[in-house]
């Protein structure tokens, strides 16, 4: 009888053992889980900044270009305003399409892959 109290205190103690480990493992998977998305944000949002800062300059070219043709410089950036403005209510129509919906479901695939 006196051997059944310390199978109690082992089984219980393997038990805590257990449950330490088993909120470790999830601490390890959520740290990995949450250093995988931010450092994939962090790399498309300097890819995103990049990619802005190329844009931007050729849509100053871009501008000058149409405003030589046009007679006027300014004409060029007014043009060009016009299509981005265009292009804007265009993408204001789709946004969720487009943006939103696949955006969703990325995160939710990261989270959960």
């Amino acid at each position: 009888m006196d051997n059944q109290p310390n199978n109690f205190e082992s089984l219980f103690e393997k038990a805590g053992d257990y449950l330490e480990t088993r909120v470790e493992l999830w601490k390890l998977k959520a740290t990995q889980k949450s250093s995988d998305i931010v450092s994939t944000i962090a790399s498309k949002l300097i890819s995103i900044c990049l990619l802005m800062l190329f844009v931007m300059l050729v849509n100053i070219g871009i501008a000058l270009l149409l405003g030589e043709w046009l007679g006027k410089p300014y004409y060029g950036f007014l043009a060009l305003a016009g299509f981005y403005l265009i292009a804007g209510l265009i993408f204001s129509a789709f946004k969720n399409k487009w943006v939103k919906d696949p955006v969703t479901h990325a995160i939710i695939k990261k989270i959960y892959s």
